[in-house]
Order: C-alpha cells, then sequence, then structure tokens
C-alpha cells in the first residue's frame, strides 16, 4: 500500500513563506491523485489542493488561489504545497493525500482514502 511522509511544517510569522513536502512510496503509485488537506483548531477538515504525477488535474480551494502552489516532483516520489504570504488563520495540521482511481476531483471533500501523519504549520502574528 502507498505510504505518506509529510516535513517541513514549524512556526513561522504572519507574512512569511514556507514549503512541505510529502514523501510518497509504495506499489503502482502513478496511478494515485494526490493532494493537501489541513484541519485547523476546532475546524473540520478541508481541501486545499490536487495535482496528478503528470502534472495535470490541478486544483485550488477558492480562498487560497493565488498564495498556494501545488507541484511534484516524480523522480523523487514527492509532492510539496509552497505558501506564501502565510496568515494566523493558516495554522493548521497539513495532511497529504492519496486517491485511488477513478479519480474524482470535483465536490468540496474530495475521496481521497490514504492519508499522512500531517505536519503542523503555525503562523504567528
Amino acid at each position: 500500500q502507498v505510504q505518506l511522509i509529510e516535513s517541513g511544517g514549524g512556526l513561522v510569522q504572519t507574512g512569511a513563506s514556507l514549503r512541505i513536502s510529502c514523501a510518497a512510496s509504495g506499489s503502482s503509485l502513478s496511478a494515485y491523485a494526490m493532494g493537501w488537506f489541513r484541519q485547523a483548531p476546532g475546524k473540520e477538515r478541508e481541501f486545499v489542493a490536487s495535482i496528478t504525477w503528470s502534472g495535470e488535474n490541478i486544483y485550488y480551494r477558492d480562498s487560497l488561489k493565488g498564495r498556494f502552489t501545488i507541484s511534484r516532483d516524480s523522480a523523487k516520489k514527492t509532492i510539496y504545497l509552497q505558501m506564501f504570504s502565510l496568515k494566523p488563520e493558516d495554522t493548521a495540521i497539513y495532511f497529504c493525500a492519496a486517491q485511488s482511481p477513478p479519480w474524482v476531483f470535483s465536490g468540496d471533500y474530495p475521496p481521497y482514502d490514504i492519508w499522512g501523519q500531517g505536519t503542523q504549520v503555525t503562523v504567528s502574528s
């Protein structure tokens, strides 16, 4: 089965940039669509962005467009989330996820079925 390990989270100040990573491993990895989700204290987990290993099917949560960029490095089997102009409201645990085929990208919460442990991102004021 596919395994996902996030890294790169930490404590930053308002306005800072941060890049977090998701290292993937396992068989048939190219068949999975990848995504980032986040869960803030006291709130439900929400979709952040998606991408496939071919670099297609890139989608962002509307409120994050322009500040967050998702990318992939197929050779390194790694997914990245570059975050700019961070705000305290971005404070959350960020989770990497994988979705087995057939892929679904529409809706508020796409059906990703494999999850990493998450990495904490804290933005101070």
